[in-house]
């Protein structure tokens, strides 16, 4: 994961391997600081970075989550005296993570605790766990409602890209979904890689992964092409990356992570096939290579300044000069 703070200082988390840990870099120096669990991370898996409007950073990890001032870190517990909410009081101030576990619920901090929203079940949920009985699979604790990723929209929505259900918006007090099988590549093709970004581009358009189209959430009252999801979630699905043929399988389509650039045009990066931007007419490859060889990428970030920067699997971290990603 990348993260660049307020002040400027860059934040790079390595989950395994030689060298696992946090790393703060101020932008300048030839040299990096390393926390690892003896600095006080709760582990070295770090999932999100996040920075509150007093500029504490917080990191969710495989474990816990956790709050850095500055000076130590201190790992948040959740409040358990009560039962997970369903509905909370938007805002700037309220921060969300992922809950992970065995139950369908996502996790926020609105400053004093940290608490659970309990989110709604669907049909596809419940026959994971007809499928998975935890008697018969009692390490099977993964939970179909997990959280890939979080993203706040313009209209003030949180947005929960699932695991394999699907993404899931709430607005404070009521949730609605847009189901997996409006994610898939085609109606053919049903395999779920996860929802890993949700993103609006330039024009107000969201762009969930792994899909080839693009969605119009606010669509005009009455229009005839619009579909009602569960819960009132009316959108205009409508085709998004450009390809070949609608049945044919494109090598970029397997996305891991999405940003917008300071133009509003959208970077893609995949598992495999490197870096592709999209301006919203035409779509560009940019192989990403060390040594001469392509390597995989994990996520694509964009700093203050507009710059790109690649989060990779076993390269460390790369940036963009204009032409191509260098390590």
């Amino acid at each position: 994961r990348i993260f660049q703070d307020s002040k400027g200082t860059y934040w790079f988390s390595n989950n395994f391997g030689k060298g696992s840990g946090l790393y703060r870099w101020d932008g300048k120096s030839k040299t990096l600081d390393l926390f690892t669990t003896e600095s006080g991370l709760p582990d070295h898996g770090i999932g999100q970075i996040q920075e509150d409007r007093s500029g504490n950073l917080y990191f969710n990890t495989y474990t816990a989550i956790c709050k850095f001032d500055g000076r130590a870190f201190t790992t948040l517990k959740l409040d358990e005296s009560e039962p997970a909410v369903t509905e909370v009081k938007l805002g700037p101030d309220v921060l969300w993570f992922k809950a992970g576990g065995e139950k369908p619920h996502a996790v926020f901090y609105d400053g004093k605790s940290l608490r659970r929203l309990k989110l709604p079940t669907t049909a596809e949920g419940d026959a994971h766990y007809v499928a998975l009985p935890r008697d018969k699979y009692p390490n099977a604790k993964y939970s179909p409602y997990d959280a890939y990723t979080i993203y706040h929209d313009s209209r003030g929505n949180v947005w929960f890209g699932t695991a394999s259900l699907g993404s899931l918006r709430f607005d404070g007090k009521t949730f609605a979904w847009i189901s997996q099988k409006e994610l898939a590549f085609n109606e053919k093709d049903q395999r779920t890689f996860g929802t890993r970004s949700i993103i609006e581009d330039k024009e107000g358009k969201f762009w969930i992964t792994n899909t080839r189209h693009r969605f119009d959430m606010n669509p005009p009252p009455g229009a005839e092409s619009a579909t009602k999801g569960a819960g009132g979630l009316t959108y205009i699905k409508s085709p998004g990356l450009p390809h070949a043929k609608a049945d044919k399988e494109e090598h970029y389509t397997f996305i891991m992570s999405m940003a917008k650039d300071k133009a509003g045009d959208l970077w893609m990066a995949t598992y495999g096939a490197g870096v592709w931007r999209y301006d919203g007419k035409d779509l560009k490859n940019y192989p990403v290579m060390v040594d001469g060889q392509p390597i995989t990428v994990f996520s694509i970030y964009c700093d203050r300044k507009g710059d790109l920067w690649l989060g990779t699997h076993e390269h460390g971290v790369c940036k963009f000069n204009g032409k191509a990603f260098e390590k």
